[in-house]
């Protein structure tokens, strides 16, 4: 694990797939636990601040990019990292992090009981597609491109691939078509066969309901 100072209000370190190994987390964790990513970047953070610049500030900031050889977390005092780190990066403060990923709150609840009930409801159309990634930034590259109209996006992890479960509300799209939205789809990821119901019993939940707008919130470009 590399760390350096960019500025008197930001440190970048460089943590290696080797270092996640080290402390027992993987890039899944990270994206599943909301309490172990917290955990996680503190730990981070009283290992590099030696001298404690950082842990006496009100606000600390965190920001992460996934590579292939691990991660680069930025740490910087404030509310906004500096204008060096770039614009893209993904941003998590510390009094957010209660209520965001993967937070069932009430108000999750409430969606899934509302879209359990919309499901059953044999008047409503609706139609269903699942797409897998073998590469997390395919993902990330899709969330910028597809605004589902009317819909609900899944995000599970199973067999070494992601995989993304579109459920669509076809009477309630006015402006675009299911195949609309599937062709955009089908520019980052495969078309699968595999159902939600597979993904549920054998995969791991990543992301439920919104996971292409988390995916924008964590991951802006």
């Amino acid at each position: 694990m590399e760390m350096e100072h960019i500025n008197e209000n930001t440190i970048r370190v460089n943590i290696e797939n080797t270092d996640l190994e080290e402390r027992g987390i993987t890039f899944l964790d990270l994206l599943g636990n909301q309490k172990q990513i917290e955990n996680f970047f503190y730990s981070i953070l009283e290992e590099v601040d030696i001298h404690e610049e950082f842990q006496e500030t009100d606000a600390v900031t965190f920001q992460v990019v996934p590579n292939k050889s691990g991660l680069e977390l930025y740490i910087s005092k404030g509310n906004t990292l500096q204008d060096e780190t770039d614009d893209s990066l993904r941003q998590m403060q510390s009094e957010e992090f209660e209520g965001r990923l993967l937070d069932h709150s009430d108000e999750d609840a409430e969606l899934t009981d509302e879209l359990a009930e919309y499901q059953n409801n044999e008047e409503n159309l609706f139609e269903t597609a699942v797409y897998s990634f073998a590469d997390f930034n395919d993902l990330i590259l899709l969330s910028k491109k597809l605004f589902l109209e009317s819909g609900v996006s899944n995000l599970y992890h199973y067999k070494d691939h992601y995989y993304l479960e579109l459920i669509l509300f076809v009477e309630e799209m006015i402006e675009r078509f299911p195949e609309d939205e599937k062709a955009i789809a089908t520019e980052f990821g495969e078309p699968e066969k595999v159902t939600g119901d597979v993904l549920v019993e054998y995969g791991k939940m990543l992301m439920e309901t919104n996971a292409l707008e988390l995916i924008r919130l964590y991951f802006p470009n």
